[in-house]
């Protein structure tokens, strides 16, 4: 096949253009790796220059690890790198049981922040409280510490003593918490019937078999209240989180369609989570009690919940810790906690930093002395009963035969 000059010369032309164009990416792509080289060549002539000429003899070894958690708590508070000894800790946390005080703490602000003392845990039974603030752990300020680090310094063996220096909202001035470490054994889900046809199920963190758990307790409810349910109060207070799945499937036995909650990460491509009909729960009147304790996972159930109507979500506004860290482990058994994705509502919320603002919010009550009268009588949950109970009768009255303004027909 014979070209004309004019077509051969197009031909060549985006040829010889190719040939620019992909030169310049291959150009492009060897001045990164020039400039990542330079950068390495720097690291390693500053570790050579600490280890011949720092005051003391120190090892290779912690200087890169020391220089790998700086790379990473350069990022965002809850990216962190995971010595051997810590991931192992942090697989074992999942499951359930592990050595400590019962806290879930996050760094807010730059300061080491409680997201959730765990019910029924030392800490819990200390009195430490969501949004507490630790500013020394055993006399030592926490300022500059990585929360790995900070994880690290509050565990230890069972019946050992800690003392963490807490600065509270009502505080004049900071005050010490000594605690003693226990083994931390946590039950995922708790459950009662409040009164005849009105139930209760707390998850006090979201672990690998919660949702196995939640729907035991619903099976053990529903035969203590044989004559039928009226509602349910679904408590995910002091809950800071936990597995995202189990967080999807808990959601999943109230809504049966629709996004749960949605995953974006750095590049475009969205994960999204969805409901399913199966397994979905009755129509129950149902309130979600949350406050500042409630973070992450709790925050993804609560949120789904109010975006879709499907109940009314009291007490105070959520912690806002909407990201997700990816677990990666590394070959000499260490690993990365590297937040790599957010989280957003099903009406595309951003949870990060915002949390759920309740649909009827409780005042806070300032004062150590109402604080105290106010969880000892739990306020929260007797609204919540006295909702259910407003909701019922009204539910009555919607499915009622009889119209509003007119008096019902007189038996013939």
């Amino acid at each position: 096949m014979k070209l004309s000059k004019r077509t051969g010369g197009l031909v060549l032309l985006w040829f010889v253009l190719g040939l620019l164009l992909g030169g310049l990416c291959v150009h492009r792509g060897l001045a990164r790796s020039d400039e990542v080289y330079e950068r390495l060549k720097i690291f390693t002539e500053v570790i050579d220059l600490i280890k011949k000429n720092y005051v003391e003899e120190v090892k290779t070894k912690d200087l890169i690890e020391g220089a790998i958690e700086g790379m990473l708590n350069s990022l965002d508070p809850h990216s962190a790198y995971l010595t051997p000894d810590m991931f192992k800790e942090l697989q074992v946390e999942t499951k359930g049981s592990f050595g400590g005080l019962g806290i879930e703490i996050g760094i807010r602000d730059g300061v080491l922040t409680v997201i959730s003392p765990i019910e029924d845990t030392p800490a819990w039974r200390a009195g430490i409280k969501a949004g507490d603030r630790i500013i020394k752990i055993n006399g030592e300020p926490t300022k500059g510490l990585s929360l790995m680090e900070c994880v690290k310094r509050l565990r230890g063996p069972k019946g050992t003593k800690v003392t963490v220096t807490i600065m509270r909202k009502e505080f004049t001035e900071p005050k010490d918490f000594t605690i003693v470490r226990d083994i931390i054994k946590i039950k995922s889900v708790k459950y009662k019937t409040l009164e005849k046809g009105y139930i209760y199920v707390k998850i006090l963190q979201f672990q690998e078999n919660t949702s196995k758990e939640f729907a035991a307790a619903i099976d053990k409810l529903k035969e203590e209240n044989s004559e039928g349910i009226k509602g349910m109060v679904l408590d995910l207070r002091n809950n800071p989180g936990g597995l995202l799945d189990q967080a999807v499937e808990i959601a999943d036995f109230f809504l049966d369609h629709g996004v749960i909650v949605s995953v974006k990460g750095r590049k475009a491509e969205k994960m999204e989570f969805r409901a399913k009909e199966e397994g979905t729960l009755p129509l129950w009147p149902l309130v979600v009690l949350v406050n500042h304790g409630s973070a992450s996972a709790s925050e993804i159930v609560a949120g789904a919940i109010q975006d879709y109507g499907r109940g009314i979500i009291l007490g105070r506004k959520t912690f806002g810790k909407g990201s997700v860290q990816t677990i990666i482990p590394l070959e000499d058994g260490s690993g990365l906690r590297l937040t790599t994705a957010r989280y957003y509502t099903p009406k595309g919320r951003s949870i990060q930093d915002h949390g759920v603002e309740p649909d009827i919010v409780l005042k806070e009550k300032r004062g150590p002395r109402r604080e105290e009268k106010e969880e000892k009588e739990d306020i929260a949950l007797q609204k919540a009963l006295e909702l259910l109970k407003g909701m019922h009768i009204f539910k009555g009255y919607l499915t009622s035969e009889r119209s509003f303004g007119a008096p019902p027909k007189e038996e013939q």
